[in-house]
């Protein structure tokens, strides 16, 4: 019920405070605060409050948050809102606060889209990883230095495909290779992990087999395998081929001497021929390649995070602050999922960031809000689905 909040502080009334404190005291975060300070809350409060309102900068989360004082109360706003404090904040306080919170809202949300369908023909968990490249100005990230005269960060995603929601979230420099995520990544016994080219290496591939869960990757060329037997194909499905193979050289066959299953597939939509290697004996061929299909998922999530969160525009130069704003952003796009989910809005994510956008310092009930859409309005294509499938229900 609603009893004359604005809708600020409904939405951040969907977080689970105590969490916050627990993440804060891990930390001690607040060990510098004073009373009438700026806290790890304040700073958090501040910095969702840009990204859900798509501020430019310090000065103007300042201007903004200071141009109706009386509200601040409100949001629950309790520090001094000035640009030198929310400086200092996001510089001193620890960016693995807001990571570990950010991980306690993900689990939250998982469990809210666990239930949904993800395709007649898998009901295993299935996760996509892929990682995009935030450019940096190296004059001022000098410590993020990428190339010669280019600076960036990565972020490495897993990315659940029930409900397309971030699972594991790494933030590494630029120049770090993705496939050593691997040796971060804990598998899940029974699960589907689907990746690009850039992940192949077999030792490491090694360990999926050991945990009992399953790969589906996109092999590269120059990969030398040789034929052990063959399979029942579909070429009218697109599947071309269907292999039981071994690696051909002893030194591979040293780091992974079990055999991987080979689909040549045909992608009618950008007429082209894709071959994937999995260590799944069961599934049908065409699901392995709707699988793969499915990892598109993680990049309209790169795509839709950098469009509509502030994640390549910073606040802060120093390490700490970039991850604290990427950490503060994803726990913002949970959040708005999370929302969606408990309240059943059946406006897209998009749609429901815009709407709060504008109507932060309003006291509407946050439903009323919500399900509240002008005639014509524009949705976005990612946001719209979060059922995994729904991409490729028609092929």
């Amino acid at each position: 019920m609603n009893l004359g909040r604005t809708v600020f502080s409904q939405v951040i009334g969907f977080l689970p405070d105590r969490e916050f404190r627990r993440c804060v005291d891990l930390y001690n975060g607040d060990a510098r605060h004073k009373e009438g300070g700026f806290s790890c809350w304040d700073q958090f409060l501040c910095m969702s409050f840009a990204q859900l309102t798509y501020r430019e900068g310090l000065r103007d989360i300042e201007a903004c948050l200071r141009s109706s004082p009386a509200k601040l109360y409100h949001m629950g706003i309790r520090g001094r809102v000035s640009r030198s404090t929310l400086a200092d904040a996001n510089e001193q306080h620890d960016w693995r606060i807001f990571a570990d919170f950010a991980n306690v809202i993900i689990v939250r949300a998982r469990g809210l889209y666990a239930g949904d369908a993800f395709g007649e023909e898998l009901r295993l968990s299935a996760y996509a990883l892929d990682s995009t490249t935030i450019d940096l100005c190296l004059a001022l990230f000098p410590w993020a230095r990428f190339r010669k005269r280019k600076g960036a960060v990565k972020m490495h995603t897993l990315l659940d495909l029930h409900g397309n929601l971030p699972t594991c979230v790494w933030i590494t420099d630029g120049k770090f290779a993705d496939v050593n995520i691997l040796d971060q990544l804990v598998v899940d016994a029974g699960s589907f992990y689907v990746m690009d080219r850039g992940y192949v290496d077999f030792e490491r591939l090694q360990r999926f087999n050991a945990a009992s869960a399953f790969y589906v990757i996109r092999t590269k060329d120059k990969i030398k395998l040789k034929r052990r037997s063959s399979r029942t194909a579909d070429p009218a499905n697109g599947v071309i081929s269907d292999h039981v193979v071994v690696l051909a050289t002893a030194a591979s066959r040293k780091h992974y001497p079990e055999a991987l299953r080979r689909i040549r597939f045909y992608d009618a939509d950008k007429k082209r021929y894709l071959v994937f290697l999995t260590n799944n004996f069961d599934v049908l061929g065409l699901t392995i390649a709707k699988l793969y299909k499915a990892r598109w998922q993680v990049e309209l999530f790169f795509k839709w995070i950098k469009q509509h969160l502030r994640i390549k525009a910073f606040y802060g130069t120093s390490l700490n602050a970039v991850k604290t704003q990427i950490w503060i952003a994803i726990t913002i796009y949970v959040l708005i999922a999370t929302i969606k989910k408990e309240l059943g809005v059946s406006a897209s994510i998009y749609q429901m960031l815009q709407v709060v956008s504008v109507t932060v310092f309003e006291r509407t009930p946050i439903l009323q809000a919500l399900q509240h859409e002008e005639p014509g309005e524009n949705s976005d294509s990612f946001s719209n689905q979060l059922n995994l499938f729904k991409l490729i229900a028609g092929h």
